[in-house]
């Protein structure tokens, strides 16, 4: 959804300590529309106005502390796209639960 790799997520929560997504049964991470939307803004820092790790943890830091309301656009299509990758997920859950679970023949 964000187009970027997964260990790239996972230093990012190295890095940001205000981004902790809780991990289902199988130690996948789940996150949260809030998480998605720092992920979203994490990413425009970084990658496009090209700030360190360091300044776009201050910069987060500043904003949490001014309690300004953010403006949000797009976000629609980020939160449509975490319930499809969410419902996929239970799929596959699903899905290999009932490859292990043989199924009892009909009578």
């Amino acid at each position: 959804m964000l187009r970027v790799k997964a260990h790239v997520l996972r230093y990012w929560e190295t890095q940001f300590s205000m981004l902790r997504p809780k991990k289902n049964r199988a130690g996948n991470r789940m996150y949260r529309p809030e998480e998605v939307r720092l992920l979203l803004r994490i990413k425009e820092l970084l990658y496009d106005r090209r700030y360190t790790i360091a300044g776009a943890r201050r910069t987060l830091l500043d904003e949490r502390k001014q309690d300004e309301p953010q403006v949000e656009l797009g976000f629609s299509e980020a939160e449509r796209r975490l319930l499809v990758a969410e419902v996929k997920e239970e799929v596959r859950t699903l899905l290999a639960r009932l490859k292990r679970e043989p199924v009892a023949s009909p009578r």
